[in-house]
Formats: structure tokens, C-alpha cells, sequence
């Protein structure tokens, strides 16, 4: 396991259990970011860098009882979480590398991603997997429930110009990983970056 990897799982391990509580106000954020990939009864998709499941019940709920839901997390605590809290019901959890998916080519309608994209230890390679999975055509939401500047002042830190969620780092990042983006907000309230997998 790489160096990047362990600090991952060191990070999220130790803010496992209480990581929902922390963050209690999120969920009709993560509701309204799903509503936007625009999915429909019988999609495919997954969450990646799924934690403790907070987008799989609007996932499933916009999917359906005959879509698929598929939440990929490389912490085995974060999944313990999302089982103790019931979201294993929602969709199927699977212990894994978004840098190495267990799945199919072409075998997913859309990605979602919250707060992914800072923890990508490779991220043009990374969202090239990502692309991977997708069919063309499809979708994929790069999410979190504050914008950039909310969540930098939360952190104490400041935000810099090599920050990838910056809109000229992120499009031609995600054009080079086999993407398209389609739309981007930065706001407050919540970062959303769409884009569609190119042929």
C-alpha cells in the first residue's frame, strides 16, 4: 500500500465514528447534488470514495429498486460507519482503490464523487479509471457540501492557486481524464462539478 493510501485510511480511520454527527446539516445537499446527474430509474452508479454512505439513499432513491448502487471506499472503518447507520441497504459497499475499481468497462451510467478529488493520490490516472467504468455519454459529479473558500476557512488554511477544484485546473485536468465538463459551481453553500464521459 502506497504512502498516499495509508495516510487516507489514517485520516478517515480516526474520524470514522463520529464523522456524521460532525457534519449532521449535509444531507439536502448531497440529495441536491444527486438530483443534478440527472439519473433515471434503472441507472448504474457509483460512489466513490463513499465513506460513510451519505449519498446512497439519494442515490437509490432516484435509481430505484432496479437500479444499481455501488459505494467504493478504501477505509474499512468509513464502511463499518455506513453499515452501523443503515446505508448498506442501500446500496452494495465494497472495499476498494477508486485507482483500481473491481468493476466492468462501460458498466456504470454515472460517478459521484464527494469530496474525492483532493484525496486522489494520481488524480489525472485516477479519473481516468473513473472514465473507465462509465459508458460514454455518462456522468460525473465532483461534489462537496461547502464551496472552496468556506471549507479552506474551516481548515485554517488558505486557498491556492494550484487548489485542483479551481475551475482552470479542474476542466482541462478532467478533458486529459476522458471527461467533458458541463458545468461548475463554486459557491458557499456547495462545490458541483459535472462533466460527461467522452466517446
Amino acid at each position: 500500500m502506497s504512502d498516499d493510501h495509508t495516510h487516507v485510511q489514517e485520516f478517515f480511520s480516526a474520524r470514522a465514528a463520529d464523522w456524521d454527527s460532525r457534519f449532521p446539516d449535509d444531507g439536502p445537499a448531497y440529495a441536491a447534488a444527486v438530483v443534478e446527474l440527472g439519473l433515471r430509474v434503472g441507472d448504474r452508479v457509483l460512489d466513490a470514495g463513499c465513506g460513510t454512505g451519505r449519498a446512497l439513499p439519494p442515490l437509490r432513491a432516484a435509481v430505484g429498486p432496479s437500479g444499481v448502487v455501488v459505494g467504493v471506499d478504501l477505509t474499512p472503518a468509513m464502511l463499518e460507519a455506513a453499515v452501523k447507520a443503515g446505508r448498506h441497504r442501500d446500496g452494495h459497499l465494497l472495499l476498494a482503490d477508486v485507482a483500481a475499481l473491481p468493476l466492468r468497462s462501460r458498466s456504470l451510467d454515472a460517478v459521484f464523487g464527494a469530496g474525492l478529488i483532493s484525496h486522489l493520490p494520481r488524480p489525472a490516472e485516477n479519473l481516468r479509471e473513473l472514465a473507465r467504468v462509465v459508458r460514454p455519454g455518462g456522468v460525473l459529479a465532483l461534489f462537496h457540501p461547502i464551496g472552496r473558500a468556506a471549507l479552506a476557512a474551516r481548515q485554517g488554511r488558505q486557498i491556492t492557486p494550484e487548489d485542483l477544484r479551481a475551475e482552470p485546473n479542474l476542466r482541462p485536468l478532467l478533458a486529459g481524464s476522458g471527461w467533458r465538463m458541463t458545468s461548475y459551481a463554486d459557491e458557499d453553500a456547495r462545490f458541483l462539478a459535472l462533466a460527461v464521459r467522452e466517446d
